[in-house]
């Protein structure tokens, strides 16, 4: 991901700046930007281009690492690992096991049930 690429971020919208943060990164991805195994930029130079505090910037690649768009690793920087697809796809499957939870069923319960799906 080249760090002079356009991404911004709207202080008068009602979206939280890091969710903002987030989608800027999630669509450089989608838009080929940055290609799974690249290295994004720091966080800190991230915060420049963005004009926001680098713990923002730290919020949303932690959403992102939860989602496995990128994978976080002291000392060697954050590498992108997946799409906005399978991104969506993990968040779905979050989704599920969280309501499968509130019905009494383990997550090793919605495996089982998944496996059973034709």
């Amino acid at each position: 991901m080249r760090s002079t690429m356009a991404m911004s971020v709207n202080r008068d919208e009602a979206m939280p700046l890091h969710d903002q943060v987030a989608a800027e990164i999630r669509r450089a991805i989608a838009e080929g930007e940055a290609k799974p195994g690249e290295k994004l930029p720091p966080s800190m130079d991230l915060a420049a281009i963005l004009g926001v505090n680098r713990n923002t910037v730290l919020r949303a690649l932690r959403i992102l690492r939860d989602e496995g768009t990128v994978d976080m690793t002291r000392g060697r920087g954050v590498r992108v690992t997946g799409t906005p697809q399978r991104s969506a796809m993990i968040a779905k499957l979050s989704e599920l096991v969280v309501y499968a939870r509130h019905q009494g069923y383990r997550r090793e319960d919605v495996v089982t049930l998944l496996q059973e799906l034709p």
